[in-house]
């Protein structure tokens, strides 16, 4: 796994296992803004392109382009093989920077969050996953045991390209936007 974030196990919202009745089975709680997305994708939402930092670059300069941006969160990606291995969230940061668990002038490796790569299933996230899906996804999947995710990388389908990065709140406020 090179570019998604994990989520639980799941098959996805339409599966059933052996043949049990998807009526019985429980659903994922949506949003009273989802009814909103009619139809809509992750494309609609028009993500930001992800800014990706080295493990290697001091934290200092990944404040600065995150700020410049008004980016919450900052892909990692490998300097030798460019692959994504992981995350720096700027609110998480400024934490460690307030309780002197890092120093600006540290490498960004020292704050990151790794991806696990082993044993976990990942969800990927494209700009045709539909904003329903992405939803499921900020929530922690269908039964909600991955966790809530607060950001999405947005990849192309076989994972090679980071194309953006998808927050809760874009979707919050795109779906804000539409009428109802």
């Amino acid at each position: 796994m090179a570019q998604a974030i994990p989520i639980s196990a799941s098959n996805g919202p339409s599966a059933s296992v052996g043949g049990a009745d998807p009526a019985a089975s429980p659903r994922p709680t949506l949003s009273k803004l989802a009814q909103r997305y009619r139809g809509a994708t992750v494309q609609d939402l028009d993500p930001p392109s992800a800014l990706s930092v080295s493990p290697n670059d001091p934290i200092s300069s990944a404040l600065l382009a995150a700020f410049e941006r008004d980016y919450t969160h900052l892909t990692v990606t490998s300097t030798e093989s460019r692959t994504l291995i992981g995350y720096l969230s700027i609110p998480h940061l400024r934490i460690l920077l307030d309780v002197g668990k890092v120093q600006e002038s540290d490498e960004v490796s020292k704050a990151m969050v790794r991806f696990k790569r082993k044993g976990r299933v990942y969800q990927v996230i494209t700009m045709d996953t539909p904003l329903e899906e992405l939803e499921m996804f900020f929530n922690g999947g269908e039964d909600g045991a991955a966790g809530r995710q607060e950001f999405a990388v947005v990849t192309d389908e076989r994972r090679r390209f980071v194309l953006g990065v998808a927050t809760r709140s874009d979707l919050e406020e795109f779906a804000r936007r539409r009428p109802a």
